[in-house]
């Protein structure tokens, strides 16, 4: 948290675990709306008329202008109120969404798509920084876990939800749901999130020197490897299964639900020991973001097999949020609000990078080929999460050392 948060960390929190959940409630809200076309592209890019690659776009121009907007907003958020920054972004939210679900042509979907992004930006950034504002200092890693707990839950839920909707009621319906449970969630906002002053805005000379920190630097580095190679075969995780472990359309939904389970179970397991093991934590998730795409190319043609790879895939996946924003704040622990803007704003560049990569990869190359790609962004980042492994141990040696030799 930077020194103006704290500052500001007297405001008295009547019911802090409920704001918490609360702050949780909004990164979910917002990053399911990011998320929802993944399982309902096929269907969407048909409605529109336009290919699945460029129907890849709704999910690569939100992320990007997330990655844009995530600084602004702490930027230009200057003094005023947390509390109402949240509710005006979820405000927003719902908008989106509902401008979303009255698309009629690709370019009115990507406009929309564009407030979503100056929401996910703002809201992600805004409620990352607020654990040490609602709970007392012993709780932080907790209620942060929570907090990005939301991501993860909608990283992994966000899909199969949006999917299952979409195969019942249709996909307008799954935005229209969104706007719904957005709405929800900006009345629980405004019931239960306390006053949320600032005593000084954050400056961009913050951001530059957050920038320059070298912890912070091989952070955000991991975490474009990581979002980026995932994304870049999740984005078409529909046409995986339909035509690489030929599962039938109705299966989806039900698939897609249990990556999702695995991927909150991979989030508390990584939550539980990043704490304390934050390298070996991000080694794991390397690992099995490398092997899982790696799978899918040699057993996952069956249905058995896909199925299996698929699940393996939601436990790696699902602790890159909480394992990745634990990295950070160990990085930054007096400048929580600005790394946390920072760490949104890469991790939104790997998702469009990823995703727009993929698109490419997909129509040019093939399936097969792009999870060779995933694969080896994924080789990159266990490289770096073993090198900053051996960098974190000599930090903390050296001390010990200079203890000894007094």
């Amino acid at each position: 948290m930077s020194s103006s948060a704290n500052a500001a960390n007297a405001t008295t929190v009547r019911h802090p675990w409920l704001a918490v959940i609360a702050a949780g409630l909004a990164t979910f809200s917002v990053v399911t709306t990011e998320m929802l076309p993944v399982g309902l592209l096929t269907t969407i890019a048909e409605a529109l008329s336009t290919s699945t690659g460029n129907a890849g776009l709704m999910i690569t121009l939100p992320a990007l202008l997330a990655a844009f907007f995530a600084p602004l907003v702490v930027i230009g958020a200057g003094n005023l109120d947390r509390r109402w920054i949240l509710c005006g972004l979820l405000g927003l939210l719902v908008l989106a969404n509902l401008a979303c679900a009255m698309a009629t042509s690709m370019a009115w979907m990507l406009a929309a798509r564009v407030l979503v992004g100056f929401c996910m930006g703002g809201i992600w950034a805004i409620a990352g920084g607020l654990a040490a504002r609602l709970v007392p200092g012993n709780s932080i890693g907790l209620a942060t876990s929570i907090i990005f707990g939301g991501v993860a839950a909608a990283s992994v839920l966000g899909v199969p939800l949006g999917a299952l909707i979409g195969e019942f009621a249709g996909w307008r319906w799954a935005f229209g749901a969104m706007a719904i449970l957005s709405g929800v969630v900006l009345l629980i906002h405004l019931a239960v999130i306390p006053s949320l002053p600032v005593h000084s805005s954050v400056t961009a000379r913050q951001f530059t020197t957050q920038f320059a920190n070298r912890g912070v630097q091989a952070g955000l580095l991991l975490t474009l490897l990581l979002v980026a190679g995932h994304f870049m075969a999740f984005t078409f995780v529909r046409p995986l299964l339909l035509s690489v472990s030929g599962f039938d359309p109705q299966w989806i939904g039900a698939l897609l639900f249990a990556y999702g389970i695995a991927g909150i179970i991979g989030n508390f397991l990584a939550g539980i020991i990043a704490a304390r093991r934050t390298t070996l934590t991000l080694t794991s998730i390397a690992i099995g973001l490398l092997l899982t795409p790696v799978l899918f190319l040699t057993i996952g043609d069956t249905q058995t097999g896909g199925a299996v790879v698929l699940i393996a895939w939601g436990l790696a996946y699902g602790g890159v949020s909480v394992g990745l924003m634990t990295w950070m704040m160990k990085a930054a622990p007096t400048a929580v609000e600005v790394a946390t803007a920072l760490y949104v704003g890469v991790f939104n560049v790997g998702i469009s990078l990823g995703s727009w990569a993929g698109g490419q990869a997909v129509d040019v190359l093939g399936l097969a080929t792009t999870l060779w790609l995933a694969a080896g962004l994924a080789a990159l980042g266990l490289l770096l999460a073993l090198s900053m492994g051996v960098s974190s141990h000599k930090q903390h040696s050296q001390p010990a050392q200079a203890d000894a030799a007094k």
